[in-house]
């Protein structure tokens, strides 16, 4: 945000959340945050189980700290605008759920879907969103205006696919961030000689298969590859699970393009 932003009423911020997420109670409401109980959505533990919860904490002051260099460097979703929001944006609105490990993969990956387009509602001065477990950085014109539906939302928004040439070599590696929020993989790719928009664009189908299944891929199977930059049954590429070679630490997938395989496995 640009300016201040007051917290919306109660009851518009409830009646905005019911319209997205369906039967919803405002638990608590103040100053500092407002809570609500997504009732459609009920988090199971081993004592008992209630809704989850999603929260709106208050307008504060917005330093841009933490983001470093590497962070700024694969926000591709907002090349143009990412240094000016930083620069212009003084102000930030935190909105999280709580209790959501507990849910399925893809109800939860829709229920923050639908969570993001009723800030979209509540907030319309907002300039710009950022996922804090991906990375992604979008222009809040870019929210409103999607024409994405079900889960691939989720996709779009809560996962990164980051870029990386290495030094010194032709090598290029291209891994995703923001599936193991879900508790599902990410994935990873170590190559040479391909077009590296083919590999985005194989990953984010492959991140979108992955979410829908909920993960059906064991190590040591294969996957469809990609020839002129389509998918293609022709050509299958391996994938077995490793530890991910950039940051942050998290299992992922790594796929073995074949003869565009770079490194050791």
């Amino acid at each position: 945000f640009k300016e201040p932003v007051e917290m919306p009423d109660k009851e518009k911020m409830t009646a905005i959340m019911e319209k997205y997420i369906g039967s919803t109670e405002c638990f608590c409401y103040d100053k500092k945050m407002a809570g609500f109980a997504a009732q459609e959505h009920i988090a199971e533990f081993k004592d008992g189980k209630c809704p989850v919860q999603l929260m709106v904490m208050k307008c504060d002051k917005f330093k841009g700290k933490g983001f470093d260099a590497f962070l700024m460097s694969q926000m591709w979703d907002c090349q143009e605008d990412r240094e000016r929001i930083f620069r212009e944006c003084r102000y930030q609105v935190v909105a999280t759920d709580m209790l959501t490990a507990a849910l399925p993969a893809l109800e939860r990956a829709n229920l923050d879907a639908d969570f993001l387009e009723a800030l979209a509602e509540l907030y319309p001065t907002c300039e710009a969103f950022y996922f804090q477990n991906c990375g992604k950085l979008f222009l809040a014109e870019d929210v409103r205006s999607h024409q994405i539906e079900g889960p691939d939302r989720f996709i779009r928004f809560g996962v990164n696919v980051r870029f990386f040439n290495i030094e010194g070599t032709e090598d290029m590696l291209i891994d995703t961030v923001g599936m193991s929020t879900l508790f599902l993989p990410d994935l990873q790719y170590h190559f040479h000689g391909m077009d590296p928009n083919w590999v985005v664009n194989h990953a984010y189908n492959a991140t979108s298969y992955i979410l829908e299944h909920d993960n059906p891929i064991e190590d040591g199977e294969t996957i469809d590859g990609v020839a002129d930059g389509q998918m293609c049954r022709e050509i299958q590429w391996k994938c077995q699970y490793e530890d991910a070679l950039i940051q942050p630490p998290r299992g992922v997938l790594d796929i073995n393009m074949g003869n565009y395989a770079s490194g050791g496995r």
